[in-house]
């Protein structure tokens, strides 16, 4: 069975690798760019110090700082109005997977024309989208790295899942000294994002050895750092780590895909706007408990990556004690213990369900669902 792997031609990361990065976009010979990052990064001024970079290698710029949580369709109409008015010839995103969405979107409109929402899919554009320079600042959507591109359809309270080998940036960058600042929260819920990615790509049903390798290791790497980087944002041994475990984690699931855990939570994120990552770390025990019925000894190994000696353990009693890790760890890193601290409502339970089942995302879960069985995962989840 033949298999695409799927990366950005170029990665550079590291601590202190931003200056390093600066050199390669000038070798490109773009002339202006689009920085689109979030309101929160425009202000803290990091959004002006990368335009004053690319200002040093003569590349002009214009600021884009209309990426919102869970980005929609305006944000990414908003932000196209203003490359094409501005003549923009390449887009830099700036922050995590929101302001890297919105960034996807806007470059891929710009070539392919239309709206974004008639690329949701897999594969629906024709052409490469506008050069695209992905600058990370958080660690877990890895968004920065690949072809997944989710934006919500405000009309329909939906989130559109793009996946496109098209919007793939042409370079990604991880500097974990632009993840210091990042709060408790933020780096709890991103962290457990990656978590999932890596744990929903290995018992995906299109894993490869490849993406088991960069899966296993992501979540190791996790397991061991997630705990440190949230109690001490400044140790930057654990950001580093993180840093290169959401990028492993991100290797993995843009080539294996993903779950029923991230189809379940597009449609929390669309239709609540909530957080997308502390939404898949409450419903990632549930539905792998779900899935343990037939990946039992993948999810054996997670335990064990997960540093769990499971020495003499069937692969059922290895599942169990590999969701009880994740549990453990979402509690370490404070994450809400159910949807009905995130404001979800049980009434709702039907519509979402039978949304997730129209996801892309739920395509590759080791075991299939049904619409009885996707809301019986959401009550579980309460």
């Amino acid at each position: 069975m033949s298999s695409t792997f799927f990366i950005p031609a170029v990665n550079i990361m590291g601590i202190g690798c931003l200056d390093e990065a600066m050199v390669a976009i000038g070798k490109y010979g773009f002339r202006k760019a689009l920085i689109v990052t979030d309101t929160g990064l425009a202000k803290a001024g990091v959004a002006k110090m990368i335009a004053g970079k690319l200002a040093m290698l003569d590349i002009d710029s214009v600021i884009f700082d209309g990426a919102k949580p869970n980005p929609s369709i305006a944000n990414v109409e908003l932000g196209l109005g203003l490359l094409k008015d501005s003549g923009c010839d390449f887009v830099v995103s700036l922050g995590g997977g929101s302001p890297h969405d919105c960034a996807k979107g806007i470059a891929l409109c710009a070539t392919n024309g239309g709206q974004i929402r008639d690329y949701e899919g897999v594969d629906q554009s024709t052409k490469p989208q506008l050069p695209l320079i992905a600058i990370n600042t958080t660690a877990g959507t890895a968004s920065e790295m690949t072809r997944f591109c989710i934006i919500t359809d405000e009309s329909r309270h939906v989130k559109m899942a793009i996946v496109d080998r098209n919007v793939t940036p042409l370079l990604s960058v991880n500097d974990p000294a632009l993840m210091v600042a990042m709060p408790k929260g933020l780096t709890a819920a991103t962290g457990m994002d990656a978590l999932t990615h890596a744990i929903e790509a290995y018992v995906s049903t299109a894993a490869t050895p490849i993406t088991d390798a960069c899966a296993l290791k992501a979540i190791t790497l996790i397991s061991n750092n997630l705990r440190l980087a949230v109690s001490d944002g400044s140790d930057l041994a654990a950001r580093e780590n993180m840093a290169y475990a959401q990028f492993l984690a991100g290797m993995a699931f843009n080539n294996a895909s993903l779950g029923h855990v991230h189809a379940m939570a597009h449609q929390l994120g669309g239709f609540y706007d909530l957080p997308h990552g502390v939404c898949n770390a409450v419903l990632l025990p549930h539905v792998q408990s779900f899935n343990a019925l037939v990946c039992a000894d993948r999810l054996r190994d997670v335990a064990v990556a997960m540093g769990v000696d499971t020495h003499g353990f069937s692969p059922e009693k290895g599942a169990q004690a590999a969701i009880a890790a994740i549990r453990n760890l979402s509690r370490d890193v404070e994450i809400p213990a159910g949807l009905r601290e995130l404001g979800a409502k049980l009434n709702d339970i039907p519509l979402l369900a039978s949304n997730a089942l129209k996801d892309a995302c739920g395509l590759t879960n080791p075991r299939v669902a049904d619409q009885r069985q996707i809301e019986e995962i959401f009550r579980s989840a309460f």
